[in-house]
């Protein structure tokens, strides 16, 4: 440690990652600096009557090769899946195994959204019912439809399940807990892992967060309530921050990282990416519906730089939610001005939903993982598509990958609805 640095508390010791743009870390870090997209035509599920023919899809993904558990996939979603996959990633990374360190100081702490049903699922059970005027159908539902599903079929929408599924493949009998808050999530996640370490509960915390939205309701759902974009040129059509921005495109992945106390990562040898120097979470409140927000999104980062103990001048690069959408690119960027001056303007940006879109949950825990690669490099990937800068944002957005200014990044992340969180990690 240089002189006058106060000890770390915790640290992250491991990371994984399960993305469109790659899988681990080496394959997913290289095609960020690469500036190679992982946003495409949706070929999973028809796409004739959506809204948006676009997605960023994971197509070289078996999970076969990640979960240990094998008999517990068929009742794990593609979103548990890749939150499993992530995580022993993760695991394997800060190089702890089973039986490596007590199981009841090792805990998860796991953010995952809605977690959708392929119709195929229930499909034998409605089938009784494809005759409206045959009332009969009602009473055959409890006598032989209802005989048709599955079990254990809901198991595999529980948005607590990635948390369990995690927690049994690593023999975590530590604390366990499921955010769900949608896009902040995951850094809500770390923040009570951190909690849950500094009250002594758990020596190391596995942080996560998955989701997938690559299903014809998601996409119909959300089109609804939200933006997406029409662009055809899928290299392209995410653009945060850019004036010519018109919507997000859903996408899928996992990230995970290792949490673990300074001395007891230190005690057993492991490698250090960063320390966790603090976490902060707001809401909006009633202000989202106005769009005058980003309150709680100020509130997220005047929090995380209060515990942080530093100032925003220290900070060497934001990984913005950077959602491409035109409210919450200017709000977002409104909150940066309102909490860090004059920084606001000069810190280096980078939103990493340009390469993989948007995913709620997931899409924070991989930019979370992509700010930490960064760090380990020294150099911050680029946003895609910034060619005209919206003079309602006026931030610093990194166009060509550069090397850090500092070793402190600030990664934050903000719903729809105004739930904000922000961390701040430094390079250890």
């Amino acid at each position: 440690m240089m002189a006058g640095k106060k000890t770390p508390g915790v640290v992250i010791t491991g990371v994984g990652v399960v993305s469109p743009v790659g899988i681990g870390n080496e394959r997913f870090w290289s095609n960020l600096v690469a500036g190679r997209s992982g946003i495409g035509l949706l070929r999973s599920v028809p796409s004739e009557s959506l809204p948006c023919k676009l997605a960023a899809e994971i197509h070289d993904f078996d999970p076969l090769e990640y979960v240990y558990q094998k008999k517990f996939l068929k009742v794990m979603s593609r979103d548990i899946q890749l939150g499993v996959s992530a995580a022993s990633l993760a695991m394997k990374d800060a190089g702890l195994g089973n039986g490596q360190m007590d199981p009841e100081r090792l805990g998860v702490e796991f953010g995952a959204g809605h977690i959708s049903f392929t119709p195929d699922e229930l499909a034998e059970a409605a089938r009784d019912f494809g005759d409206p005027t045959n009332r009969k159908g009602y009473t055959r539902w409890g006598e032989d439809s209802l005989g048709k599903i599955a079990p254990l079929w809901m198991l595999r929408q529980l948005p607590n399940m990635p948390a369990c599924h995690v927690a049994i493949e690593h023999e975590a009998a530590g604390p366990n807990n499921t955010i769900t808050s949608a896009d902040s999530s995951m850094i809500l996640a770390l923040q009570e892992a951190v909690r849950c370490i500094n009250r002594g509960h758990a020596d190391a915390m596995i942080v996560g967060a998955c989701s997938s939205n690559i299903h014809p309701v998601d996409i119909a759902r959300i089109s609804l309530y939200d933006n997406l974009s029409r662009q055809v040129d899928p290299e392209t059509a995410c653009r945060p921050f850019d004036l010519d921005r018109d919507g997000t495109i859903v996408g899928e992945g996992a990230g995970v990282v290792v949490v673990e106390r300074y001395s007891h990562a230190i005690a057993r040898g492991a490698d250090v990416y960063c320390e966790v120097l603090g976490v902060g979470a707001g809401c909006d409140g009633r202000g989202y519906e106005n769009g005058s927000g980003g309150r709680g999104l100020s509130n997220a980062m005047t929090a995380a730089l209060k515990r942080s103990e530093i100032s925003p001048s220290e900070i060497g690069h934001i990984n913005a939610h950077g959602k491409s959408t035109l409210r919450d690119d200017f709000v977002e960027a409104k909150a940066y001005h309102r909490t860090l001056g004059d920084e606001g303007g000069r810190i280096p940006v980078t939103a990493l939903k340009s390469y993989f879109g948007n995913f709620e949950a997931g899409s924070g825990a991989v930019e979370l993982v992509g700010s930490i690669l960064a760090m380990k490099h020294g150099e911050v990937p680029a946003t895609l598509n910034y060619k005209h800068p919206d003079p309602n944002c006026r931030l610093n957005v990194v166009r060509e990958p550069q090397r850090l200014r500092s070793s402190v990044a600030m990664s934050v992340n903000r719903t729809s609805m105004g739930q904000s969180a922000a961390a701040i990690l430094r390079a250890v």
